[in-house]
């Protein structure tokens, strides 16, 4: 659809959120970002360890979808035994409004979302980087890749959004993000 100025639908939602990004003044910029889209949140992923893909619109005009909701705590499980606990869906906005800045429709990859104790231990015992209280085991987390930007894009597009924690792994190529304090980490 185009305006009559010329520009798209999709570079006006555009301009609007990098507007919205520098101006909201509360917790969730995610939340600042995603207004004004249509009123609709969409989130966009798929998994090479399971072939699994989602592509769910999980609100509505002011509403959380519960069964789009379900969807992307099925679809973030852990994949090593199948556990699963509720994705906050704090997390999920924040990932869909870093989506929308980096205006890219290719689906996120994801690496990791909710990890079990047993999945977080084993995790622990052959890394470093791994949290013992990682949010990961609260389903507030999430590693994820994009092959078509690259993580100082995608930690660049999370960080703006001001409302979690962002990681950058750029040696293992994908980037952290969760619904806890604003902090940043990694290079």
């Amino acid at each position: 659809m185009t305006t009559t100025s010329g520009l798209t639908r999709r570079a006006l939602l555009g301009a609007f959120a990098a507007t919205a990004c520098a101006a909201a003044p509360t917790y969730s910029q995610a939340f600042g970002i995603l207004r004004g889209a249509g009123d609709v949140r969409r989130i966009k992923m798929y998994s090479g360890r399971t072939g699994e893909s989602l592509d769910t619109i999980y609100w509505i005009e002011g509403d959380y979808i519960p069964e789009a909701l379900q969807e992307v705590t099925l679809f973030m499980r852990d994949w090593r035994n199948n556990k699963m606990m509720n994705i906050d869906a704090r997390t999920v906005d924040i990932m869909a409004a870093a989506h929308n800045l980096l205006d890219t429709s290719e689906p996120y990859m994801l690496l990791s979302g909710y990890r079990s104790p047993e999945t977080n231990a084993m995790l622990r015992a052959r890394s470093s980087g791994v949290a013992r209280n990682s949010l990961h085991l609260k389903g507030q987390a999430a590693d994820l890749r994009l092959r078509s930007r690259s993580v100082g894009q995608m930690f660049k597009a999370a960080s703006a959004c001001k409302a979690g924690g962002v990681g950058r792994y750029s040696s293992s190529d994908f980037v952290h993000m969760d619904c806890g304090s604003v902090r940043q980490w990694g290079s």
